[in-house]
């Protein structure tokens, strides 16, 4: 099984898009290839190459449905409550159609449509993930404050590659803690292994809701 892990940004932000790619052998994902400042053709393209190899599962770090009317969707909500309980900030979810969000949950919402029309040898599995949560969920209370500083923190970035290694990532190149995107994208593809794998349960998750929120959401 490949596994990907996608941070996405606003279609115009190519450069803080990140697409991760690991291997799935004896119980551990095992890198295989990192693309930064990417489009969506990229991605498409990536992932397509992919499913002719295996089965893909894909977690995006990106909304990939809005609730109408505007406002909270239930996953939101309830995630939010989720990582509060935790010790960590609600301003991490923000509502989809919020302003600083919408763009991104337009470029979330096409992808995810482009993919589900891939032609593709093998299943493409779609899962939506929040980063954040992924690492903050599997940290004890002292370890915390690494994941509520790690978009500002160097160290804190090198702490959490080095704990990602932990969590059964290997091979993981050295310069993922440069910036906090390369992070998100292999947490990305981690709770994404742990909602696709029988063997494992993800921290926190909720089913997806068609027509409306057709994809599952996970940490």
């Amino acid at each position: 099984m490949r596994v990907i892990g996608i941070d996405l940004s606003g279609p115009s932000n190519h450069k803080d898009t990140v697409l991760t790619v690991f291997e799935l052998q004896n119980g551990q994902l095992n890198f295989m290839k990192l693309m930064r400042n990417i489009g969506d053709l990229d991605i498409l393209k990536e992932i397509e190459a992919q499913s002719q190899i295996d089965e893909v599962v894909i977690g995006i770090d990106a909304p990939l449905s809005y609730q109408d009317g505007g406002g909270d969707r239930l996953g939101d909500k309830q995630l939010r409550q989720f990582i509060v309980s935790l010790g960590m900030k609600p301003g991490s979810i923000m509502p989809p159609t919020f302003n600083r969000m919408v763009y991104l949950t337009l470029r979330g919402i096409k992808l995810s449509r482009e993919i589900g029309n891939l032609t593709s040898s093998y299943p493409i599995s779609i899962v939506e993930v929040h980063p954040g949560a992924v690492i903050g969920s599997r940290l004890i209370q002292e370890e915390l404050e690494y994941v509520l500083s790690y978009k500002q923190s160097l160290s804190a970035r090198s702490w959490i590659r080095n704990w990602l290694g932990e969590q059964k990532l290997t091979k993981l190149p050295v310069f993922i803690d440069e910036e906090s995107h390369l992070i998100d994208a292999c947490a990305a593809a981690l709770g994404s292994w742990y909602w696709k794998d029988s063997s494992l349960q993800p921290k926190w998750s909720l089913p997806a809701n068609p027509p409306l929120h057709p994809y599952d959401y996970c940490c």
